[in-house]
């Protein structure tokens, strides 16, 4: 009778230990596959890893809303209409985040002045989380660049101009 309370008591500390070993593959899985969230259960066991640094991120949307309040105010939202009716005009094809690089840290896709191919990649636009690369529909000259790097873009927003 006295090795049943034992057994009872012996089970719930054993399912409520964490494994240090697993939270460490989750970790490293985390890192392999890009992800910035992973969670695992087994019976009443779970665990969560999160990565750092989704916050850089969040801040970028903020100063390019300030921004882009910042020109509006200043008269150029004009202007903003007559980039999206240029004929060289190329938009986002989707509600994202644009991305001038490949990587961060990478040298960015094109620069103002630089010639582009047909099909060549310009951007990126990550939209729930995967990459879409952006091509030029054309050959020409980058004449303007509209957006900046992890600004938040709507479909249909002009994100740079070749002519």
């Amino acid at each position: 009778m006295a090795s049943a309370p034992k057994d009872k008591a012996a089970k719930p500390a054993s399912s409520s230990r964490v494994d240090q070993q697993m939270i460490r593959d989750l970790a490293d899985l985390l890192n392999e596959t890009g992800l910035t969230e992973i969670e695992w259960s087994e019976g009443p066991l779970k665990v969560r890893v999160t990565k750092a640094g989704t916050p850089v991120y969040a801040a970028a949307p903020v100063a390019a809303a300030a921004a882009a309040a910042a020109v509006a105010a200043a008269g150029a939202a004009p202007a903003a209409g007559d980039d999206a009716s240029h004929p060289g005009a190329v938009k986002s094809p989707m509600v994202g985040t644009v991305y001038t690089a490949p990587e961060p840290g990478a040298a960015a896709f094109i620069k103002i002045g630089d010639s582009v191919n047909a099909g060549q990649t310009v951007l990126i636009v990550e939209a729930m989380k995967t990459m879409n690369p952006i091509t030029a529909p054309k050959g020409g000259r980058v004449a303007r660049i509209l957006i900046e790097n992890q600004q938040p873009v709507e479909f249909g927003q002009p994100l740079l101009i070749i002519e």
